[in-house]
């Protein structure tokens, strides 16, 4: 059967979402250090540990695993959207959360700050505001796609972030006959729940569709129990075991329309 329709995961498929963080947490690490003289590489470690530590201690932590919402986009996520409870205590939560997270990351390195870490709290956010990146291949890939074949973007979590996203490249959007967050369709990948809803969506069968995506876990495993095919793009040429099996490895979108083309 010929393939209708190609399914993107959006962070680290589309967006480059890992090099947004690494370039905000470096960015207010460097003026933690230019204040204190503390490493500014060792301060993000312990902000990222103390980050997760305190994450996974709030009782709306099976939620945000379940969602699929990660403890550093908890650290400049809004949680302003979503109509679950959960996301209401996230919102409640998140101020404090940020504040601590950075504070402690400081009481560990020895530095007893808590106006700093306050500050530091609201600048990694307005440092990851100010770099909405996507990889090079992204437009050039998805025009030559478009029109060939339906486009859905699967994407795990909060609605009003996954949005901010998207609009910072307000230019990804459009591409896409159908947009799903799993923060407004009230579970995550991998669940086939939110994979039938996309299927339902495009009016495919799964074996007209194409999953692709970074992460074994949640695109790669949701999409393979969906009965679609899966491409993983491995684009640090990670190894992976038996239990998790993608159809097809890309080390680049570059592969993707041949790929897509010859199944």
């Amino acid at each position: 059967m010929a393939i209708k329709a190609v399914l993107f995961d959006l962070d680290d498929t589309l967006l480059w979402d890992d090099r947004s963080v690494e370039e905000a947490f470096s960015a207010t690490c460097r003026a933690a250090a230019d204040k204190t003289g503390v490493d500014a590489a060792l301060l993000e470690q312990e902000v990222r540990r103390e980050a997760r530590a305190l994450y996974e201690s709030y009782e709306t932590f099976p939620f945000t695993k379940m969602i699929g919402i990660n403890p550093f986009e908890g650290l400049w996520a809004r949680f302003e959207k979503g109509e679950q409870e959960e996301f209401r205590k996230l919102q409640s939560l998140a101020p404090e959360y940020r504040k601590q997270s950075w504070t402690r990351g400081l009481l560990a390195l020895g530095i007893d700050n808590e106006v700093l870490g306050a500050e530091l709290a609201e600048r990694f956010p307005a440092e990851r505001r100010a770099r909405p990146y996507v990889y090079e291949e992204t437009f050039r890939i998805l025009d030559q796609l478009k029109g060939k074949y339906k486009l859905l973007l699967l994407t795990n979590g909060s609605p009003d972030l996954q949005q901010e996203k998207l609009a910072g490249v307000p230019e990804i959007a459009p591409y896409f006959d159908h947009i799903v967050i799993s923060g407004q369709f009230g579970e995550g990948k991998p669940a086939a729940s939110i994979f039938r809803h996309a299927l339902s969506l495009l009016d495919i069968a799964p074996e007209e569709g194409v999953m692709v995506g970074d992460k074994l876990t949640t695109d790669i495993i949701g999409g393979n129990g969906a009965g679609l095919t899966t491409v993983w793009i491995n684009r640090h040429h990670l190894s992976h075991d038996d239990e998790i099996i993608p159809a097809h490895i890309i080390a680049s979108l570059e592969e993707l329309p041949a790929l897509v083309a010859n199944l």
